[in-house]
C-alpha cells in the first residue's frame, strides 16, 4: 500500500465514575486516535498513553510529538508500507512503543480491510467469544467498594480485579472476599506500588485465595518478583515489566512470573503482542489481555488478540458502559462474563462520525509530500 496521509485526533470521553489506581485518578479518557489513509482505504489505531508519564514514561502530548516529527514522516515517504514492515522501518527511534503501536495498528487495520481479513484471523485467533473481567479502582470507603463490586457481579462479570496500594490492600481484599465468598474469581493489581520491604506484607494476601497478584514491584525489579514467588503461594503476574517478547522470555527464564498480562500498546503493537503470546505458550505460561481504558477502537482490537488460544484467563476488556456513557463506536456488551470477538475486516469497527465529532478536541492531518 501507499500511505497518502495520517490523521491524529484526540477525543475526550468522560468516565461514568472516576478510576483511581496507585498512580492517580482519571476522570476522563483523553484518547489519541490515529487514522492511516492509503491508496486502498483507511485504518484506525488507538494510542493507550495517558496524560502524564505516571503509568509509563510515555504520555499523550509526547506521543503526538514523536508521531508527527519522527514516526509518520518515514512511512509517508516510503514507496509502499506493510504492517509487518512498520517495526523495522521505525527501529532507529528508541522506545515510544505506545505511539508506534497506534501507527502500526492503523496501517494493519487498513491492510486487513483491503484484504477482507479480520484482525483475529490475522493473529491466529480461534475463539468467537472471550472471557472478560472488570477492574475496580481504589475507593474512599469499604461500603463504596462493596457496592461497586456487587453491581459488576449483577452485570454478569465473574472475575473481579481490585486495584491495591500501600494502605489499601489487605482490608479491602478481605472485605470483598468475606462479603461475596470464595466463588468469585478475585485478583489484585498493584501497578508497581510496592518495594522490597513489602515482601512479607504482600505474602499475607495468600489468605484470600487470589487468582494472581499483578505487578507489585517496579518494572525493572524482577528480583523482588522472584523473591515474592519464593515466599508466597499467590501466582505472580507481570504487566509493566513485559515490554517485548524478549522481555517476556527473560522474565520466564528468571522465574519472575507465573502469568503474563499482555497489553499491545505497552509492547509496541499487536504483532509483537502475538509474539509475546507465542513465547508464553511455548513455556506453559498463561496470558490474558490487559486494558488501558480504551475506546471502542482499542477494545475491538484487544478482543481480536484475546481470541488467540493462549489467552486462557479473563482479560480487562470490560463492556463500554463500564467506562463511558457513550463510546465512539458501537458499544461492546458483556454476556455471561464473555464478549464477542469482532468478525468484520480489520479491527471490525469504525468510529461513528457523529460521536467522533462530538468527542473530538483536536485533530491534525499530515499528508504525504506532493
Amino acid at each position: 500500500m501507499k500511505l497518502t496521509g495520517v490523521e491524529l485526533r484526540r477525543v475526550e470521553l468522560p468516565l461514568v465514575t472516576p478510576f483511581r489506581t496507585s498512580f492517580g485518578i482519571e476522570y476522563t479518557r483523553d484518547a489519541l486516535l490515529v487514522r492511516a489513509v492509503t491508496d486502498t482505504g483507511e485504518g484506525w489505531g488507538e494510542c493507550v498513553s495517558i496524560d502524564e508519564p505516571t503509568y509509563s514514561s510515555e504520555y499523550t502530548d509526547g506521543a503526538v510529538d514523536v508521531l508527527r516529527r519522527f514516526l509518520i514522516p518515514p512511512l509517508l515517504s516510503a514507496d509502499s508500507v506493510t504492517a509487518i514492515g512498520v517495526g523495522p522501518a521505525l527501529s532507529a527511534i528508541k522506545g515510544h512503543r505506545m505511539a508506534k503501536a497506534a501507527l502500526e495498528t492503523a496501517i494493519l487495520d487498513a491492510e486487513l480491510r483491503a484484504g477482507g481479513m479480520s484482525l483475529a484471523n490475522r493473529l491466529g485467533g480461534t475463539a468467537a467469544t472471550v472471557p472478560v473481567g472488570v477492574s475496580v479502582g481504589i475507593r474512599d470507603t469499604l461500603p463504596e467498594l462493596l457496592d461497586e463490586v456487587s453491581g459488576y457481579l449483577e452485570d454478569g462479570y465473574r472475575r473481579i480485579k481490585l486495584k491495591i496500594a500501600p494502605g489499601w490492600d489487605l482490608v479491602p481484599v478481605a472485605a470483598v472476599r468475606d462479603h461475596f465468598g470464595r466463588d468469585v474469581v478475585l485478583q489484585v493489581d498493584a501497578n508497581t506500588a510496592y518495594g522490597p520491604a513489602d515482601l512479607r506484607h504482600l505474602a499475607k494476601l495468600d489468605a484470600f485465595d487470589l487468582l494472581l497478584i499483578e505487578q507489585p514491584f517496579d518494572e525493572e525489579d524482577l528480583r523482588s518478583h522472584v523473591r515474592l514467588r519464593a515466599i508466597s503461594s499467590t501466582p505472580v503476574c507481570l504487566d509493566e515489566s513485559v515490554v517485548s517478547a524478549r522481555a517476556a522470555a527473560d522474565a520466564i527464564s528468571w522465574d519472575a512470573c507465573d502469568i503474563v498480562n499482555i497489553k499491545p500498546g505497552r509492547v509496541g503493537g499487536y504483532l509483537e503482542a502475538a509474539r509475546v503470546h507465542d513465547v508464553c505458550v511455548a513455556h506453559g505460561i498463561p496470558v490474558w489481555c490487559g486494558g488501558m481504558v480504551e475506546t471502542g477502537v482499542g477494545r475491538a482490537a484487544n478482543l481480536a488478540l484475546a481470541a488467540m488460544p493462549g489467552f486462557t484467563l479473563p482479560g480487562d476488556i470490560s463492556a463500554s458502559a463500564r467506562y463511558f456513557a457513550t463510546d465512539i463506536t458501537e458499544p461492546f456488551v458483556v454476556e455471561d462474563s464473555t464478549m464477542r470477538v469482532p468478525t468484520g475486516p480489520g479491527i471490525g469497527v469504525t468510529p461513528d462520525p457523529d460521536a467522533l465529532t462530538t468527542a473530538t478536541t483536536w485533530h491534525e492531518w499530515i499528508p504525504a509530500a506532493a
